[in-house]
């Protein structure tokens, strides 16, 4: 870490913008420590991700992103597996992954461990994980791929131009209920091959997705390891039923549910489009690897 700029991916929406008169206070506690702080303009995803890999391939000290686990993951694009540190400023609806590394809720609080941390020369090291798709994409995420009904929520909910807001999110919860089926994956878990049947799949290097719902509640994000976790089909009612134990991540002690952990992971299935960071991935299938100390995190 030797350059001397920090560059800051900020999302002015995130947390339904509840945090945008933070930004000016945010970027003083990052320049707390004598680097000038230089905000990347983006007018889209595609272009966010753009201006993070310029920032980094011109040496910035680190590349920091203002938001929430979206604005995580396009950042995360340049920074996993880069010599550049890494930090998170929580300001949007679910911050699942600041939450499982240990970033203060407060985003001036987060700054200015950022800066800190940048002054010390100090970093600590969190896993990434990998994901390629069929074609040969490569994607990094650092939360949960969600691969099972989740993921076709996700999905109409992106297609769906009406209502606006989380109404948007409830109605296609709703619509994915009423056509709710068990389907036929193929996982492939450190090369062992499993065919199971199930309506929840989901892959992590972190405890929680969705703002909060914790469905692997075991994972450590820096054990070197990727948990997967399915559930035996279990009807609408049960899937309802099973939906407020997230939460807690009590539902874990459902029989039907099955934890694992490997390194390499492998999944597959007809018709599923999976998410990654509440962000899309592309269809299954899709092969996912844990690349242990790829976040050079700075808090």
């Amino acid at each position: 870490m030797t350059s001397d700029f920090i560059a800051v991916l900020a999302n002015p929406h995130a947390g339904r913008g509840r945090h945008r008169g933070l930004l000016p206070g945010v970027v003083r506690a990052l320049g707390a420590a004598g680097h000038p702080v230089r905000l990347l303009e983006a007018g889209s995803g595609t272009a966010a991700e753009q201006a993070c890999h310029r920032a980094v391939a011109e040496g910035a000290a680190a590349l920091v992103a203002v938001g929430g686990d979206g604005t995580v993951h396009r950042a995360l694009q340049a920074a996993a597996g880069a010599p550049v540190g890494f930090g998170v400023v929580a300001a949007g609806t679910g911050n699942d992954f600041a939450s499982a590394v240990g970033v203060p809720g407060d985003p001036i609080a987060a700054a200015t461990g950022i800066s800190a941390a940048l002054a010390a020369g100090r970093d600590h090291r969190v896993d990434a994980a990998l994901a390629v798709d069929a074609a040969g994409r490569e994607r990094w995420f650092c939360a949960v791929l969600a691969a099972g009904f989740d993921a076709l929520v996700n999905e109409r909910a992106n297609r769906m131009a009406w209502p606006r807001g989380p109404r948007r999110y409830d109605l296609a919860i709703v619509l994915e209920l009423a056509r709710l089926r068990a389907r036929t994956y193929t996982l492939e878990i450190d090369g062992e091959v499993l065919t199971v049947t199930a309506e929840i799949v989901a892959v992590g290097n972190a405890a929680s997705y969705g703002g909060g719902m914790r469905i692997l509640p075991d994972a450590d994000p820096a054990d070197g390891l990727l948990d997967v976790i399915y559930a035996r089909p279990l009807g609408r009612g049960g899937l309802t039923r099973l939906k407020p134990r997230l939460r807690h991540g009590t539902h874990v002690t459902d029989a039907r549910v099955t934890v694992l952990r490997a390194r390499h992971v492998r999944v597959a299935a007809e018709g599923i489009i999976g998410y990654a960071d509440g962000e899309r991935l592309g269809p299954l299938p899709l092969d996912l690897k844990c690349v242990p100390g790829a976040i050079r995190l700075l808090r």
